[in-house]
């Protein structure tokens, strides 16, 4: 069986971490193996929309620890140089939106990696949580980039220091994810905001991200420029037109991410 599983429809490319018996921990060859399908999906260009999840009763639990106690272990140097740091540098690269459902636990660099995408929802009975103190590690995959970014230094702090288990519910309300979904109604739930971001003009929602991206590190003054920049790309669009005559029609808009 692949450790990972991959399908496309209705324009959306559904990604699924598959190593239930392992909690879906990453080893060498399912980070190249993710990294490969994310190049893919940023190349085809009927691809609008990636939908990331888990197989099993975890969405990740982060680095497989038998691969690092096995003959020849990678150093950590490798993991996060060659495995964690280029997915998370795809996730945020590509032009595409990234909807993470968190169908279960996330854990050490699952959670990261799930943190990093655009749009990360959650059903009822996931958790989240910064294991790395637990083990006598800091936070990678991005995690000290986004967390307190995503609840304040404060919170962000505490939750890597203490190692906390923070449930779904909880992870909403302090603006960790974006949502929470009942487990019996989660894959429908979570895949139909896949499905209304394929259909929507893709490339607005690419500048979107690359704005949001460079908000990061921009002053106001390099923001309001860099927002310039990307109006003046997204106005020049083919979906652009489409919304404005549509708009003046009073019909919906029919985008085709061009």
């Amino acid at each position: 069986m692949s450790s990972i599983l991959f399908k496309k429809e209705k324009s959306i490319a559904t990604i699924t971490l598959n190593r239930p018996e392992k909690f879906n921990a990453f080893d060498r060859s399912m980070a190249l193996l993710l990294q490969s399908i994310l190049d893919d999906c940023a190349a085809d260009k009927s691809i609008r929309a990636i939908y990331l999840t888990g197989n099993g009763k975890a969405f990740c639990a982060g680095q497989d620890l038998g691969e690092l106690v096995g003959q020849n272990p990678p150093g950590f140097e490798v993991i996060l140089s060659e495995h964690y740091n280029p997915i998370i540098t795809r996730i945020r690269n590509i032009e595409k939106p990234v909807i993470c459902a968190v169908n279960g636990v996330a854990a050490g660099a699952g959670a990261n990696i799930a943190l990093s995408c655009d749009i990360v929802v959650a059903t009822a009975s996931a958790s989240f949580i910064q294991a790395f103190s637990k083990i006598g590690l800091i936070p990678d995959s991005g995690g000290t980039f986004t967390l307190p970014r995503l609840v304040g230094f404060q919170k962000a702090s505490a939750l890597m220091m203490l190692g906390d288990k923070i449930n779904a519910a909880e992870a909403e309300r302090m603006g960790m994810i974006y949502k929470v979904f009942a487990d019996e109604e989660f894959k429908a739930d979570s895949f139909k905001i896949a499905e209304t971001l394929a259909i929507m003009p893709t490339k607005s929602l690419a500048y979107t991200k690359l704005a949001l991206n460079a908000s990061l590190n921009n002053s106001l003054e390099e923001q309001l420029k860099k927002e310039d920049q990307l109006q003046f790309l997204a106005a020049h669009t083919a979906d652009f037109n489409e919304g404005v005559q549509s708009f003046i029609e009073k019909r919906p808009p029919l985008f085709k991410g061009e």
